[in-house]
């Protein structure tokens, strides 16, 4: 993908962001720069809430992880290739959050990876947590450009890339229940199954 080819949909964003008061700004920065931290939480719930379901549910929950590990690390290989500079840099506007350094790729979004691959996973993996999710995922994604890091195409990109990866590794993780019925004999059993 070219540079900037939304550039005036980036533009007009940051500029929204420059004229919003400086609690919302901050706000969605800290959302933006930690929100991340909400999808390891809902991964914990899930593993917590599937010790008590079956072994399938349970390997579904523990592929979470793993699905939005390779999420990650897909798009951060398409990454590599494209390297395309951050909006910031070569547009030059002014942006909530300092703009990352050169060689710090703009395309496509890790952060909207990781969400979507989370969200997808959850999806699949616990509908109620899925509530949460995928709306967090969605703001995760809008946040980056809002905070000028990240041009529209980029983090939406970065969705599909997340979701598309993470969808089939959970759809297909049931296929592991045998393991996880064989580990609930062992002493792991308490981090498998409820009491």
């Amino acid at each position: 993908m070219k540079p900037g080819i939304d550039a005036g949909l980036y533009s007009w964003i940051t500029d929204l962001a420059q004229h919003a008061p400086r609690p919302v700004d901050t706000l969605i920065q800290v959302g933006s720069d930690y929100g991340l931290a909400l999808f390891g939480v809902l991964m914990l719930v899930a593993w917590w809430r599937a010790r008590h379901g079956d072994a399938a549910r349970m390997a579904t929950a523990l592929l979470v992880p793993v699905a939005v590990v390779v999420a990650y690390a897909v798009n951060d290989g398409i990454k590599m290739v494209f390297d395309e500079q951050r909006p910031c840099r070569t547009l030059h506007t002014v942006t909530v959050e300092a703009c990352p350094a050169l060689g710090d790729w703009s395309f496509p979004s890790n952060h909207a990876a990781i969400a979507a691959a989370a969200a997808a996973a959850m999806l699949v993996t616990d509908r109620r947590l899925a509530r949460l999710a995928v709306p967090a995922a969605l703001l995760m994604a809008a946040s980056r450009v809002w905070i000028g890091v990240h041009y529209p195409h980029d983090v939406l990109v970065g969705l599909i890339v997340g979701a598309l990866v993470a969808w089939p590794i959970t759809r297909h993780a049931h296929r592991a229940a045998p393991a996880v019925e064989r580990l609930r004999g062992t002493r792991l059993k308490p981090l498998l199954r409820a009491a």
